[in-house]
């Protein structure tokens, strides 16, 4: 059987010469890449004790939608501003170039309840930063942030001191 690894794709010079592009379609286009994908990210949820999975737009969906499912706890939409009707809590953050928002609705999230949040990547830290701080203003506390994969050279780790980050592949640079 093939590691997780063995399914990312690397794609040289994209979006820009030097950068070395980690594809996770290659992993969620083959049945047996999705299925490992889920299953790593399983057992490290098995030893978390938590109430709700939140995952990222877009690809924290695919990875926490299943994991929800399996875990039978309720999904939560994280988003970019203005996709989600209904009234919302929005949180600005920044980007390399520039800055982005992101929103919950006000309702998703009860006091108390433990969170765990769902996404494919950390690089530089922003969106899950921002994720956790509206988590945080809606009364949630958040248990746990896992990533299917950790570029490790971009340090987003270090925005994330307090809280349990796991990483399922790890790659040096960014």
């Amino acid at each position: 059987m093939k590691k997780i690894e063995e399914y990312v794709r690397a794609i040289p010079d994209f979006p820009e010469k030097g950068i070395i592009f980690r594809d996770i379609t290659t992993v969620i286009g083959d049945a047996d890449g999705f299925k490992l994908a889920i299953e790593e990210y399983s057992k490290i949820l098995e030893n978390m004790e938590f109430d709700v999975i939140a995952g990222l737009e877009s690809r924290g969906f695919i990875f926490g939608a299943p994991l929800a499912y399996k875990f039978n706890k309720p999904f939560v939409l994280v988003r970019k501003k203005g996709k989600l009707p209904g009234k919302t809590i929005g949180k600005k953050y920044e980007l390399e170039y520039g800055t982005a928002e992101i929103e919950m609705h006000v309702d998703s999230i009860k006091p108390g309840q433990k969170v765990v949040i769902i996404d494919d990547l950390i690089a530089t830290g922003g969106t899950i930063g921002a994720s956790i701080q509206l988590i945080e203003e809606l009364g949630g506390e958040v248990v746990g942030c896992v990533f299917l994969i950790e570029l490790e050279g971009l340090n987003g780790r270090d925005k994330l001191k307090g809280y349990r980050v796991e990483s399922i592949i790890r790659y040096e640079g960014a």
